[in-house]
C-alpha cells in the first residue's frame, strides 16, 4: 500500500463513518432511487457463475476441513537429516526416564523418518512416559464420540502401550485403549505392524492431547501415528461443520488445491499430485513454504475431487506448469511436467482399469470423476517461461482430452490474449472499499467473442477496512459480484478467497470461513456468497435504476427456480455502499403474479460499518429475514445504509 492511496483510503472510511453516524442520529433523511424492473426480457446465467477455492493456506486443509487430529503424524516435518526436531510433539517423563530421537528407519520408502523411543526406567511412573501430541492448537474430543487411532510400531521385546486423549491443561484421560503386543525378540526386535483401536470419549475438552505411553523398559519405534474422528463427513475424513457451510453455498464448482500452494516459493517444494495419492501413511508430505508450515498431504488430489463430489461441485483442478516464484523450467525440458499433467487428468477420469485410473480404483472410487476444468499454472502469466509452457501443456490436453476446458493465467477483459484458452483467470485484492464497490464495471466493455472470465480469486483486504472481514467489505464485494451477473454473458465463474482460516494462524485476512478445533463461523463475506447462491443457472433480467449516486448504489433482478416446487420466483439484490438510507421505488413489469404475500425481505446490516464475527457474536452480522411490506407490482422499500437487500418475490 502506498502513502497516498493509503491516506485516500483513510479520508474516505473516515466520511464514510461520520456520515453512517450522522444517519444514526436523523434517521429521516433518505435518498429517492428508482428500479424498473421487465420480467419478460432476460437471458440465462452460468450453471457455473459462483463457487468456491479451497488453498492450503491457514492450516484450512491440515488442522481444518480435512479431520485429521495429529500433527506431524509421521515425524516428516523437519526433514531427512536425522536426529531432527519433532514439534510439536513432546516428551512424557523425564531425560532420564526415557529418551526419543528420529531415525531413517520407517518402512515406508517415501517417507523414512520414524520415531526411536527408549524407555530406561525399570520402575516407571504409573503414568507411564512417552510422547503427547497436541495437535493443531488443541485436538476436540467430544463426549460419547468415537475416534479411530492408527499406528505403526516395532520394538525390541513385547509391546505394552497405553493409548489416550487428554486434556491438555488437568491431564485427565478422556479416553484411553490399552495396547498389548507379543511374542517380539528382545535382540531382533519385532517387524514394523500396524495397530487400530477405537476410543469412545467419556468426557469433553476442545484442547486435548494425543498421548501414546507405556511403563514398561525397552525400545519401541513409531510411525504415522493417525487420530481421526468416526463420524467425519460421508466417512470421507472431511470435518463435518465445514463441510455443511460449504453445502450452504451451494457451489457450482471447487477449484483446488491453490492458489500460490500450487507453485510453492522453491518449485521442490510445490504441490504434486503424485506424491499426495494412494495410501495416507505412505504419502511423503512436503513443505508448504509459501504459507510457511508442513503439510501431511492427507488432503490430496484424491480427497480434493472427492471433496467437489461430495458437495456436488464442479472440480477445478489447477496444476503446476514447471513455474514458482523464485524458478522456471524452460519450455525446452517441460514434457516431464506435462506428462505428469495428462496422468493427473487420467487419475481422476481415466477408467478403472487404466494405469492410474487403477489407483484411484483402488482408493475407494472406481467411477471417474467429472474433471471438466483444468487451469495451466496460477498467477504465472508474465513470468519468462509461461507462454512456453502453457502451449505445451495446451496442445497436449486438447489432443487427449478435447473435452476439457482450459484456464490461463493472462487476462483478456481488455485486450484478447496471443493464445488460445477457453477462460482466463482473473484475480482482484483492492484495499478501498470503493474500488471494490466500482469493479463491477470491469467487464462492462470486455470483448465477448473470445475466452469467458473466470474471476477465481476475489476480495476487499487491508488492515484499515476489511481487517478479520467486516460489514464494509462484504458489501462493497456484494456491488462487485452484482456487476458479475451483469456481465454473466462474459464471465462464467467466480468465487471469493480465501476460503478458510483456522484462528491460530492468519496467513492471510479476511477469509470466508474461521475455525478453531470446535468452533467455526462465517465472516460478512461468507453471507454475501450466501445471499448469492440461487444465481447460478437463473435469468438475468433487463433492469433500470435511476439513482443520483450510481457509485454507492447497484441492483439487479433474476428470475430463479424454486427448489420446493420447481416454480420460479423474482429476486432483487440491492447493495448500497452509502452513508444514508435509499428510498428505493421499485417498478415491476411483466411479472404476472395472484398474490405476492409470501414475498420476504432480507437485509444484511450492522450498527457499525467495521462490526465483525467473531467467536463469542458468529452471527453479529448474519441475513435478517422479515415479510416484505406491502408487496406489489409498484412499490416502495427502504434500503438501509452499508447493506445489501434481498427482495424474494414469491408468486
Amino acid at each position: 500500500m502506498t502513502f497516498s492511496k493509503a491516506c485516500c483510503s483513510f479520508l474516505w472510511l473516515y466520511l464514510i463513518i461520520v456520515s453512517f453516524v450522522a444517519f444514526q442520529c436523523n434517521a429521516n433523511g433518505s435518498q429517492i432511487s428508482s428500479l424498473v424492473v421487465n420480467a419478460a426480457q432476460g437471458r440465462p446465467m452460468p450453471n457455473t457463475l459462483f463457487g468456491i477455492f479451497y488453498e492450503e493456506i491457514n492450516h484450512a486443509g491440515s488442522g481444518g476441513i480435512w479431520a485429521q487430529l495429529v500433527n506431524n503424524s509421521g515425524f516428516e516435518a523437519a526433514g531427512t537429516r536425522t536426529p531432527s526436531n519433532i514439534f510439536p510433539w513432546t516428551i512424557i517423563g523425564t531425560e532420564s526416564s526415557v529418551k526419543l530421537q528420529t531415525e531413517l528407519s520407517s518402512c515406508f520408502e517415501r517417507n523414512k523418518v520414524a520415531l526411536r523411543m527408549d524407555v530406561l526406567c525399570d520402575k516407571c511412573p504409573p503414568d507411564g512416559v512417552g510422547v503427547s501430541n497436541p495437535g493443531f492448537w488443541g485436538m476436540n474430543i467430544v463426549q460419547g464420540k468415537k475416534y479411530k487411532v492408527v499406528f505403526f510400531y516395532r520394538s525390541l521385546g513385547s509391546l505394552d502401550m497405553r493409548v489416550a486423549f487428554r486434556d491438555a491443561i488437568s491431564g485427565r484421560i478422556l479416553a484411553s485403549s490399552h495396547i498389548i503386543r507379543h511374542k517380539a525378540s528382545k535382540k531382533k526386535g519385532s517387524k514394523w505392524q500396524r495397530v487400530q483401536t477405537i476410543l469412545e470419549a467419556r468426557a469433553s475438552s476442545s484442547n486435548s492431547n494425543l498421548t501414546l505411553t507405556t511403563t514398561k523398559e525397552g525400545t519401541v519405534w513409531l510411525d504415522q501415528v493417525s487420530a481421526m474422528p468416526t463420524d467425519t463427513f460421508k466417512g470421507h475424513g472431511f470435518r463435518k461443520d465445514l463441510v455443511e457451510m460449504l453445502i450452504q453455498l451451494k457451489p457450482a464448482f471447487l477449484r483446488f488445491p491453490g492458489g500460490c500452494f500450487v507453485e510453492g516459493v522453491q518449485l521442490r517444494n510445490a504441490f504434486r499430485w503424485k506424491d499426495s495419492v494412494g495410501p495416507w501413511e505412505q504419502r511423503p508430505g512436503h513443505l508448504n513454504d509459501i504459507w510457511n508450515y508442513w503439510t501431511d498431504d492427507g488432503l490430496g488430489f484424491f480427497e480434493g475431487l472427492q471433496l467437489a463430489e461430495d458437495i456436488g461441485a464442479l472440480p477445478i483442478w489447477v496444476f503446476n506448469n514447471g513455474i514458482s516464484h523464485s524458478d522456471e523450467v524452460d519450455t525446452s525440458v517441460i514434457s516431464p511436467f506435462v506428462k505428469e499433467a495428462l496422468e493427473g487428468i487420467e487419475f481422476a477420469r481415466g477408467s478403472s482399469t487404466s494405469k492410474w485410473g487403477s489407483v484411484r480404483a483402488s482408493m475407494g472410487h472406481p467411477k471417474p470423476f467429472n474433471l471438466k476444468y483444468v487451469a495451466i499454472g496460477n498467477e504465472d502469466c508474465y513470468k519468462k517461461n509461461y507462454y512456453g509452457n502453457y502451449m505445451a501443456f495446451y496442445k497436449a490436453i486438447k489432443k487427449f482430452y478435447p473435452d476439457i476446458q482450459i484456464i490461463s493465467n493472462c487476462p483478456a477483459f481488455k485486450t484478447p490474449l496471443n493464445h488460445p484458452a477457453d477462460l482466463y483467470d482473473y484475480h482482484t485484492y483492492p484495499i478501498d472499499a470503493r474500488a471494490m464497490f466500482n469493479a463491477y464495471h470491469d467487464f462492462d466493455k470486455s470483448p465477448r467473442n473470445g475466452p469467458k472470465a473466470f474471476v477465481s480469486e476475489y476480495a476487499l483486504i487491508g488492515a484499515l477496512q476489511a481487517k478479520y472481514g467486516t460489514l464494509l467489505g462484504a458489501v462493497s464485494e456484494a456491488g462487485f459480484l452484482i456487476g458479475l451477473e451483469r456481465n454473466s454473458d462474459h464471465v462464467a465463474m467466480a468465487s471469493y478467497a480465501p476460503l478458510l482460516v483456522n484462528a491460530n494462524d492468519r496467513n492471510w485476512n479476511p477469509d470466508a470461513i474461521v475455525f478453531n478445533s470446535y468452533q467455526a463461523y462465517g465472516t460478512p463475506s461468507y453471507w454475501v456468497t450466501y445471499m448469492f447462491k440461487e444465481s447460478n443457472g437463473a435469468t438475468f433480467l433487463n433492469s433500470q435504476l435511476q439513482t443520483p449516486d450510481p457509485g454507492s448504489l447497484i441492483a439487479s433482478a433474476i428470475l430463479c427456480q424454486s427448489p420446493q416446487n420447481n416454480s420460479t420466483y423474482l429476486k432483487i439484490k440491492i447493495a448500497n455502499i452509502g452513508s444514508i438510507p435509499v428510498n428505493l421505488k421499485i417498478s415491476l413489469q411483466g411479472y404476472v403474479s395472484k398474490n405476492l404475500a409470501g414475498s420476504t425481505k432480507t437485509v444484511l446490516t450492522s450498527g457499525n460499518i467495521l462490526d465483525e464475527n467473531t467467536f463469542a457474536a458468529p452471527k453479529k452480522i448474519a441475513p435478517q429475514t422479515s415479510p416484505l411490506q406491502n408487496p406489489g407490482n409498484e412499490m416502495n422499500v427502504m434500503i438501509p445504509p452499508v447493506s445489501l437487500t434481498v427482495l424474494d418475490m414469491f408468486r
